[in-house]
């Protein structure tokens, strides 16, 4: 028995994805579509992905938001988990990396699921915002631009209800967050980590899987 989390070694890591993943062909393929991209990265791993599918089912999810989609593996995860009729709201500014994942959408057959948004992502946040939409999401992913992190927070902290769940990327950040830095990203991350621990409105969770990933409920 241990007090610490598992430290995960290659053998470990092939057993974990060999006894646990499932993976629907369309991920799998997007997957090595992006395996040979100059940031692939960027990608959340499959075992985070199924991780957060199995948290939106969990919660029943119909509405979700992302920020920052990449090649779009973790928008095809989340759409895949969401009902037929749920909506996922995808915001990018990359024609370029999103336009590798859209085809793999519409091989999953959820395309029609997500609502793909080419613009900085807090114009599109505050125009929802602006449109009524404050307390309609259920479920929130936060994966761009780490200096951005704080202001896409409280945004998804109006959209979603009471309830509903954000989840932040890479708030590990490599282990650079409990060591003194100059670097922006760092700093920004190191800013927001203690804020999200004194945040009376939500409940949390820092958890060490993958680059350390953040559960905030919205009280």
């Amino acid at each position: 028995m241990s007090r610490r989390t598992i430290t995960v070694d290659d053998d470990l890591y092939r057993y974990l994805v060999d006894h646990s993943l499932r993976e629907h062909p369309a991920q799998t393929a997007l997957r090595a579509a992006t395996a040979a991209h100059p940031h692939a990265g960027m990608q959340i791993s499959p075992e985070q992905g199924q991780f957060m599918a199995l948290l939106v089912k969990l919660i029943g999810a119909r509405r979700a938001v992302e920020i920052g989609v990449f090649t779009g593996y973790s928008a095809l995860t989340v759409a895949l988990a969401l009902p037929d009729d749920g909506r996922l709201l995808a915001c990018d500014i990359s024609d370029e990396y999103t336009r590798v994942g859209r085809p793999f959408w519409e091989r999953a057959g959820v395309s029609h699921k997500i609502d793909l948004q080419l613009a900085p992502a807090l114009q599109t946040l505050d125009a929802r915002l602006a449109a009524g939409e404050a307390g309609t999401y259920d479920f929130a992913f936060i994966d761009a631009d780490k200096t951005g992190y704080d202001a896409y927070y409280e945004r998804c902290l109006q959209l979603v209800r009471s309830g509903g769940l954000i989840v932040l990327d890479n708030t590990l950040w490599s282990g650079e967050v409990a060591r003194a830095s100059t670097d922006a990203d760092t700093i920004a991350l190191q800013a927001l980590n203690a804020k999200l621990h004194r945040d009376e409105r939500i409940d949390l969770s820092l958890l060490p899987i993958e680059d350390g990933v953040t559960l905030a409920r919205r009280r």
